[in-house]
Order: structure tokens, then C-alpha cells, then sequence
């Protein structure tokens, strides 16, 4: 990763962090994401100290909202000339549906629209290195069907084994495999990373009203094992680092890998074409205000 640069959304702490920690490490110029300027900051020399790279840097931005990725945007323009990695891999996880400050459910905002547009504000810096690669982390349990009558949550967030965070992730997949196939050809690749289970910040601070209802019973104890388990998060960061890094993935795209690297098929809601097109053109619509005209692919025609 020497002369590469990084950019890891959601990289103050958990997997995020422990991405960026690992792409340092190799050499890479990283630029860290995150909402509180002072964590950002912290976390960034931490990184540097740790890895004994300084080139690795801090940009405060809520990802949330459109106009945070705008002005995300334009400042890693100023900064880089080109960019050869973006990891998208901020997460949010509640016990209530909310809403961001644009009018979207908070979790298909973090989730699908801040990937799908961040990915194209930064298209020209991927494009300019010849060969850039976006790494989109999914998470919880995802592949379960996808309702497209209801992708924002307006009718059901939790249920007896659906939760609003599983669905956005799936949905995030489709969104995912349509981007890898406008983008086929274009020199940038798109691929999914399915991290496993983490002890991370947003783990620990679930409350167990957040979790399915079926899972209640049994959520004490998971939180009581998590520590554990699932406590080394250098593990769940291995898959986004691998597609992030590996000579073996060049030029791959439209990929599915799991906690192990290996490649994965796509669950069949994610296969289904029409689902791809209703989450593509749902986003497209809820990020017209931020991309320029011209500046946005489109899906290709069937």
C-alpha cells in the first residue's frame, strides 16, 4: 500500500478503526472519518504512534447528511489528488426508528445512501488513480429478504427476527452489486465485506429493546459472552482490509467475501434484479441534491 491512499468512514473506533490501524501498517496514506473533531484527531495519532506512519490524518464530517458529504468530499479533493481505496464502513444501530436531518431513516442514510453517494462525490479521485477500489462493509445478519414497500422502515423497524440494521445491510448489498455493474469496465471496483461479529462501541452500547424480539431472552447473555468472543477486532477488520489491500482482488469486483476472505455467493434477495433496481433508483432520487448534474452513473439498461 506505499504511495496508496485510504479513506475508512466510521474510523474513530471498532472495525473502522482497526481498518485504518491495518492499511497504515502497510504503508498507506489514511484519512480516518468521524463525527467529534477530538476523537477523530485522537484516533489519528494513535494510528500514526502505533504503526509509525505519519501519514495518517483526521477529517470530522456526519455522513449522515448530505450536505456532511459534500463537504467531505470537497475537502478530500483538497487534499488528494487521487484516491485509491474508500472503505465504506460507518454504522449506526438503534432501538427506534429516527429519522436524519434530510427526512431519511437514519439506518438506510449510514447504511446504503451515504456509500452510494459518497462513492460517486468521489468517483473522479477513484477514477484518477486508474484503479480504485470501494470496499462496502455489511454486518449484523444480512440476506434475509428485502421489502421494497418498505425500505425506509415506515411500517416495521423490529419484529420477532427482523431488525431495520439487518435489512439496511442487505439492502446495502444490492445497492452494492448494481454500483460494481455500471462501474464494470471503468478501472474502479465495488465489493462487500461481511466483518463477522464485534465487540465494538455501537455492540456494546445496543440496549437490549434494539434486539429482535425472539433474541430478548437470550440478549444478556450474548452481551455478557461479547468480551469474550468477539473482543479482537483486528479479526473483524480482515476481509475489508483484504479486499482493501490484496493483490489477489485486482480488478475483481462485484464480490461477496466473508469474515475469512473467502468469496461468498450473493443471498438471492440481492440477486433479485428488481430489487436492485428499486434500492438504485430510491437513492439516486434522495441524493439528487447532492451530486452535480453529470456527476452521477447510471443504472444500465435492460
Amino acid at each position: 500500500m506505499q504511495g496508496k491512499t485510504a479513506l475508512v468512514t466510521g474510523s474513530t473506533a471498532g472495525i473502522g478503526k482497526e481498518t485504518a490501524r491495518e492499511l497504515a501498517r502497510l504503508g498507506a496514506r489514511v484519512v480516518l472519518v468521524g463525527r467529534d473533531p477530538g476523537r477523530a484527531r485522537a484516533a489519528a495519532a494513535e494510528l500514526a504512534r502505533d504503526t509509525g506512519n505519519e501519514q495518517v490524518e483526521a477529517v470530522t464530517a456526519d455522513v449522515t447528511r448530505q450536505d456532511g458529504l459534500l463537504r467531505l468530499a470537497a475537502r478530500v479533493r483538497e487534499r488528494c489528488g487521487t484516491l485509491d481505496v474508500l472503505v465504506n464502513n460507518v454504522g449506526v444501530n438503534g432501538p427506534r426508528r429516527t429519522l436524519t436531518p434530510d427526512g431519511v431513516e437514519t439506518m438506510f442514510a449510514a447504511h446504503v445512501l451515504t456509500p452510494f453517494t459518497l462513492t460517486h462525490l468521489l468517483l473522479p479521485l477513484l477514477r484518477e488513480g486508474g484503479g480504485g477500489r470501494v470496499v462496502n462493509v455489511t454486518g449484523g445478519i444480512p440476506g434475509g429478504p428485502i421489502a421494497l414497500d418498505d425500505l425506509q422502515a415506515e411500517r416495521r423497524f423490529l419484529g420477532w427476527t427482523f431488525t431495520q440494521y439487518n435489512h439496511t445491510k442487505t439492502i446495502l448489498m444490492a445497492m452494492s452489486a448494481r454500483f460494481a455493474e455500471v462501474l464494470r469496465g471503468s478501472g474502479v471496483t465495488v465489493n462487500v465485506a461481511y466483518p463477522g461479529h464485534g465487540h465494538t462501541p455501537m455492540n456494546r452500547a445496543m440496549p437490549i429493546r434494539a434486539f429482535p424480539y425472539v433474541y430478548r431472552p437470550i440478549a444478556p447473555v450474548v452481551k455478557l459472552m461479547a468480551p469474550l468472543l468477539f473482543a479482537d477486532l483486528a479479526k473483524s477488520a480482515r476481509s475489508s482490509v483484504w479486499l482493501a489491500s490484496s493483490p489477489e482482488v485486482a480488478g475483481v469486483t462485484g464480490a461477496y467475501v466473508d469474515r475469512r476472505c473467502r468469496r461468498r455467493p450473493w443471498p438471492a434477495s440481492v440477486l433479485d434484479e428488481h430489487a436492485r433496481d428499486r434500492v438504485w433508483a430510491l437513492c439516486e432520487r434522495l441524493s439528487a441534491g447532492a451530486l452535480p448534474p453529470g456527476q452521477s452513473v447510471t443504472s444500465p439498461s435492460r
